[in-house]
């Protein structure tokens, strides 16, 4: 029996779910009549290198994030130790100086798509924005980025790429290193929402 005030069993990717879900009951819509595409399995993927030095890229495949297919809001979230890079002692960096994630240890995206139709969506690509905030490191910025969207049965495939900056979210890179980290950071998402 646990003590008092701790429930046991719960998990990571519980509680992220639950905060997603939060943020869209927050939103003011009524849950019972939506239908909601989600995954617990989302792929990111970041680079930040620059020729001639030590490749900067991780990936993670464990991203939550939800889709309301009445009126396409969006929400994303992803701890942070779960990017993997190829080399480990950059990765312990990335935690430990760059990020901080132990003291931020999630980054979260709220957005909506706009001029979202489920109605329209088929097998091909459909190209859409979406526009919301990204919240890394404490720093919240507004973000408008180019997505594809293509639906399949009871799939809804949400593809995504654009650019940020490591400064944008109060990243300090070293001066010792600068110039081995590119100034803008890649980014690639891709979810398969259920």
């Amino acid at each position: 029996m646990g003590r008092p005030g701790i429930h046991t069993g719960v998990t990571i990717t519980g509680i992220l779910t639950s905060l997603v879900l939060a943020f869209l009951i927050s939103a003011g819509t009524p849950l019972q009549a939506q239908k909601k595409y989600i995954t617990r399995s989302g792929e990111i993927h970041f680079e930040a290198s620059v020729p001639s030095f030590e490749e900067v890229d991780a990936r993670t495949q464990s991203a939550s994030a939800i889709l309301n297919a009445a009126t396409g809001e969006f929400a994303s979230l992803v701890l942070i130790k779960s990017f993997r890079f190829k080399v480990a002692l950059m990765e312990e960096h990335f935690n430990e100086n760059y990020v901080m994630s132990d003291e931020y240890p999630k980054a979260a995206f709220r957005g909506h798509i706009e001029g979202f139709d489920i109605g329209s969506l088929n097998d091909n690509p459909s190209e859409y924005r979406i526009s919301g905030e990204l919240t890394i490191k404490g720093t919240t910025r507004a973000m408008d980025i180019p997505v594809t969207l293509q639906k399949s049965e009871n799939t809804i495939v949400l593809k995504s790429a654009f650019t940020t900056t490591p400064s944008d979210f109060g990243i300090k890179i070293p001066g010792i290193v600068r110039n081995k980290i590119a100034r803008e950071v890649t980014v690639d998402v891709n979810f398969e929402l259920h």
